[in-house]
């Protein structure tokens, strides 16, 4: 039997939990793809049945080793870093990934991409029958190298071409990873709604470079490489209170989140959720001081349910 003080606890704790295109997630927080490994890395660390959900490394349909080093440089409130989508392959996630995530009571969404698009139908197809994997989210950020090496997420019609190929593969929710790296995200966000997706995450890195004034080369092998964390929060939230308008289906929020206030203005401009990139380089726990935040925050306010500031902006 509870004690006075425990029930009261209950009866102020708020609801955390958020819907994403049917995947149900214990609260709003989940990690961005390429910054959490495949999960396992980080359990040591942080409690994975503690967030919302996992999103694992980006996968192709060959194992890819990536890019030569250096590819990763720090800069001022920021990194940049061109790792070149190093992933084990879809067989091998498959195989020898999936039973540790097997384990966990959290809903595992697989981030993916391909060069063509017979490769990102091909993986769609792959991970449609397997049941642990709640849903996937659609990298379109890559070049097709059957049409110039022009990237699919930079013209809209490209990724609608991609999104709906993807969405006859596979019947699972379909998250699409918008890149800012264009002249209006909202007309990508549109064409791919059109297209399919069931939600879609914004903002993938932007692209920057750096370089080593006293040796006159770049610090990334790769000469540029994607910016992210705080700097380029500012640019994220706008572009996610853009897309939110644009569209009628989810949007998650990324770009520069390193605690709970930042998340917050996600959720507050109409993301439904967010996802946590480079702060957990920084800090491998930094998820779970987020949700514990956010949840101090909703008591602080008076909010007993978490969806009552999404979309909340006044303007």
């Amino acid at each position: 039997m509870m004690n006075c003080r425990e029930e009261k606890n209950k009866r102020s704790a708020p609801n955390l939990a958020v819907d994403i295109a049917g995947i149900h997630l214990r609260n709003p927080v989940m990690p961005a793809s390429g910054t959490f490994g495949y999960g396992e890395e980080y359990a040591t660390y942080l409690d994975l049945e503690g967030i919302g959900a996992i999103i694992t490394k980006g996968l192709s349909l060959k194992p890819k080793a990536g890019n030569p080093t250096p590819r990763i440089a720090e800069t001022i409130s920021g990194m940049l870093n061109a790792i070149g989508l190093q992933n084990v392959g879809v067989d091998a996630f498959i195989k020898y990934k999936l039973p540790f995530l097997r384990e966990i009571n959290t809903p595992v969404i697989v981030n993916f991409f391909g060069n063509t698009l017979e490769e990102y139908g091909e993986v769609a197809e792959r991970l449609s029958d397997i049941p642990e994997v709640a849903g996937v989210e659609l990298n379109i950020s890559c070049p097709n190298v059957k049409k110039g090496g022009i990237v699919f997420g930079t013209d809209p019609r490209a990724a609608s071409e991609v999104v709906a190929l993807v969405r006859k593969n596979i019947s699972k929710p379909l998250i699409v990873k918008l890149t800012p790296n264009v002249t209006d995200i909202t007309v990508t966000a549109r064409a791919v709604e059109d297209a399919g997706a069931d939600a879609i995450s914004c903002i993938n890195t932007l692209t920057g470079m750096a370089v080593d004034v006293r040796t006159r080369r770049p610090r990334l092998a790769n000469t540029t490489g994607g910016l992210s964390g705080p700097a380029i929060r500012p640019i994220a939230v706008r572009m996610v209170h853009q897309v939110a308008q644009a569209v009628k289906i989810p949007v998650i929020g990324v770009g520069g989140i390193m605690r709970a206030m930042d998340a917050l203005e996600f959720l507050i401009v109409g993301a439904t959720a967010v996802q946590v990139g480079t702060a957990n380089f920084v800090d491998p726990g930094a998820m779970a001081g987020i949700v514990a935040g956010i949840e101090e925050f909703c008591i602080e306010e008076g909010i007993s349910d978490v969806r009552e500031l999404i979309g909340s902006l006044e303007v």
